[in-house]
Parts: C-alpha cells; sequence; structure tokens
C-alpha cells in the first residue's frame, strides 16, 4: 500500500472526468501522490467518482465500490471515500447499505474530502486540472446543473439548477490548458445551449465560443451535449465562419413521435425537429451531427417506433446513439408513468434501430473513401496509429486507422486520404 497517496477511479461522463482532474490538482498541490488507474489501485485512501444517470451506470457505481470494499478487506487500500452522482442522490441508503465505506460526499464537496484528508482547498489553483487525457485535447465544462425537466432525467435532482461560468473563468482555463500542450478542446456542459440563460436572460454560447476560437493554439473546438428547443442560432454563423471550430455538434433529441415527445417533457414537436435539424445543415454545410435516441419510454406503441425509425432512415444521421429507458428512482416518469414495455421489446427495438443506423454510417463512411481530411493522431495501437477527423469526438466511433509504416508524432495533425471504410471505422495514408 503506497501512504500518502491517493487513487482516483472516475465512472461515468466526461463531466465527471473534469471533477476528478480538479480534483487531483489540489491533492497534487497539497503534497499528496496521485494517481488515477482503475486497474491499479493500491493507495492509501481510494476516491471513486460515481455516475447515477441510468441503471446500468449505477450499477457499475455500486461494483466498483464493492470492489473497493474487497480491496480493503484484503489490505490493499487503506480508506475508501465515495463522490459524484451516485453519492448525491443516494447518500443515506448508501451509508447503510455499505458501511465499509469511510466516506460519502456530494458531487462538489471537494472540501469535505481534502478537510478528511488534512488537506485545504488552495483558491490560488481554482481552474487547475491534473489532465487524465492524452495530453494534446482536453474537456472543458462551462456550466454545470440542468433547467430542462426532461420526465427521464434525474440529472437535475443530483446537480440543481442550471449555473454558468463566467465567459472570463472559461477563457482562463482554456489559457492554461493551451500552455500544456492542448490542441483540442472538447466543450461540455449537461446542456451547453442554454449557456447565459441564467445570468444574461439569453444564450450567450455563440459569444464564447467565439472568443474561445480566438486563444492563439486552439487547433479544435468541438462542442457536446447541445438541446434542440430554444437553440442559439446565431452560433450556426460562428462554427460555419471559424475554421478551428469543428463542424460536429452532439445534440440529443431523444425521439420523433409527437406524443412520446410530450410524455418526455422535451417541449418541442417533430415538426419543430425537422425545421431545426434543416436549417443547422443549411447553416453549416458538411456538418456532422451526434444524437442519442430512447426506445421503450413509457406508452411508446408501435406507431411511435415506426415512427422514430423513418426519423433515422430519413435524417441519415452521421453519428447515433441509442439506449432503452431505464426507470430511475425520484424522476417525473418514475412518479407518473408505469414503465409498461417489457426488458426484451424494448431490446428488439434498441437492436433493430441499431442495425438500421449501422447500414447508414456504412453508407456515409463509403462516401468518403478517396477523399482527404485534416486528422490527429490520438496513439499507436498494434500495427495502426489511431486518430480522428474533426467529424470525430474521442473515444466515440468512427476512428481513422493509419498503418504504421511511416513514424506518427501524437498529437500533431495530418493530412490523411481515405482509402477504405467500414461501418464504424476508416482506413487512410498520409498525404
Amino acid at each position: 500500500m503506497r501512504h500518502d497517496s491517493v487513487d482516483i477511479i472516475t465512472l461515468g461522463c466526461s463531466k465527471n472526468l473534469v471533477d476528478s482532474e480538479r480534483l487531483m490538482a489540489q491533492l497534487r498541490a497539497s503534497g499528496l501522490k496521485v494517481r488515477h488507474d482503475p486497474d491499479k489501485v493500491g493507495a492509501e485512501t481510494v476516491v471513486i467518482n460515481t455516475c447515477g444517470f441510468i441503471g446500468d451506470a449505477q450499477e457499475e457505481s455500486i461494483n466498483m465500490i464493492l470492489e473497493c470494499v474487497e480491496l480493503k478487506k484484503a489490505g490493499r487500500i487503506g480508506r475508501i471515500f465515495v463522490m459524484g452522482c451516485l453519492s448525491q442522490k443516494f447518500n443515506k441508503e448508501l451509508l447503510a447499505e455499505i458501511p465499509e465505506v469511510d466516506g460519502w460526499y456530494g458531487k462538489f464537496d471537494w472540501n469535505g474530502i481534502l478537510k478528511e484528508l488534512g488537506r485545504k482547498w488552495n483558491g490560488e489553483i481554482e481552474n487547475e486540472r491534473y489532465v487524465t487525457t492524452p495530453s494534446h485535447y482536453a474537456y472543458l465544462k462551462i456550466a454545470e446543473g440542468c433547467n430542462r425537466g426532461c420526465a427521464y432525467c434525474a440529472i437535475p435532482l443530483m446537480t440543481g439548477k442550471y449555473r454558468s461560468r463566467s465567459q472570463e473563468d472559461i477563457l482562463d482555463e482554456a489559457r492554461l490548458l493551451v500552455s500544456k500542450g492542448v490542441k483540442e478542446i472538447q466543450l461540455i456542459a449537461q446542456d451547453l445551449t442554454y449557456y447565459g440563460m441564467d445570468v444574461a436572460k439569453k444564450p450567450t454560447l455563440a459569444g464564447l465560443v467565439q472568443r474561445l476560437s480566438d486563444i492563439p493554439g486552439v487547433e479544435w473546438l468541438r462542442l457536446h451535449y447541445g438541446y434542440p428547443n430554444n437553440f442559439p442560432m446565431d452560433l450556426l454563423p460562428v462554427m460555419r465562419e471559424r475554421t478551428n471550430v469543428c463542424k460536429y455538434m452532439d445534440i440529443a433529441l431523444q425521439h420523433i413521435s409527437d406524443p412520446v415527445l410530450k410524455r418526455m417533457r422535451r417541449n418541442i414537436t417533430a415538426a419543430q425537429t425537422r425545421d431545426f435539424l434543416a436549417c443547422i445543415r443549411s447553416e453549416v454545410p458538411g456538418i456532422h451531427l451526434r444524437t442519442t435516441l430512447m426506445v421503450g419510454f413509457p406508452g411508446e406503441i408501435d406507431d411511435d417506433y415506426a415512427q422514430l425509425l423513418d426519423f433515422v432512415r430519413e435524417q441519415r444521421f452521421e453519428r447515433m446513439g441509442a439506449f432503452a429507458y431505464c426507470e430511475v428512482e425520484g424522476t417525473y416518469s418514475a412518479l407518473h408513468y408505469r414503465d409498461d414495455i417489457t426488458d426484451d421489446i424494448k431490446q428488439a427495438r434498441l437492436s433493430r434501430l441499431m442495425r438500421v443506423q449501422q447500414d447508414i454510417s456504412a453508407s456515409i463512411n463509403e462516401a468518403k473513401v478517396g477523399k482527404v481530411f485534416k486528422t490527429v493522431i490520438d496513439r499507436l495501437e498494434g500495427d495502426y496509429y489511431i486518430g480522428r477527423t474533426e467529424f470525430d469526438s474521442p473515444e466515440v466511433y468512427p476512428e481513422v486507422l493509419i498503418r504504421a509504416e511511416n513514424e506518427l508524432r501524437t498529437g500533431d495533425f495530418y493530412n490523411v486520404k481515405v482509402t477504405e471504410a467500414e461501418a464504424f471505422d476508416l482506413y487512410g495514408k498520409v498525404i
């Protein structure tokens, strides 16, 4: 066991990862040795940053806690602290069920963890982070919380109301990341498109993106997690005109059937959704859209699902993920709807939807053969360098595989000609 040391384990989304990175910077500044590797846990203190978004994420978090409890019983680690969304939402229940954990902390109770370790929050390094991603890219969180109130989502219960960070604070953090070698910034929040509404009473994301794109050294700026209702349309000219703002947007649409959208409390109709998507593609030619869809929401009948399939075929999303509805305690849908669709039907609908998307992805990728794309190299893996174009988010397919015939530098950008395509991968060579 390593004394005066802390192992951080992060579960869930990139927003959780940023929280872990900020805590790690504070711990390192206080003189502690910190590691972020769930496969090499052996510190005096282990901090598990949990996710509580859906049932599978909750189960993963519980299993990780129980694994660490076993390590503690075997004398391989000392104390176990749990933080994050799951701990925030189910603190009392978990305290009773897993007494072996030494401390339960909320999503933002970093001061409590530092105090328990005999340390204090250092305000002079407020924006410092120990970046755990490859050194050429990092996530930058611009807000906390959410005001949307979707029926199925527990995030507002765990994170509270939307809170925009100041633009100056965000810009300072971006400059700090660039000074450490970051070339690609992944802009994140629970809902990017609401940014500024809580402060200026109007969305101010476009201005923020423009200022971030002006920072020397920002090679790519990518936007994640938008919302279709009240989207800041003044963002689109910025995306179109700024060469370092990636022509990529991640917008979770969830469904297209009007009855389902209404029950989901999405505050948008099918017609409005289609008009919105058409406007984006018109204003930003060549943009790649990623969306997430849900099947099996309470009350989803065969006709609703058929509309969803037709919608996916019609829109031909460049990137699409999907999941089956899972009831989460405390949400509007858990309180007001009956989870009336069997798991077998949910999984059948999910599988069919993803098969449709696989064919679409294969067709879109095939159209790229022979074309040249600016590509960043993320890593060397076996016989291939693994890269991404501006249309590809880290850790999300597709990737560009380049045979390692000549040495390439991780984090550098190259012009790559696509030579072959599969449904979720491209193959190419540097020209």
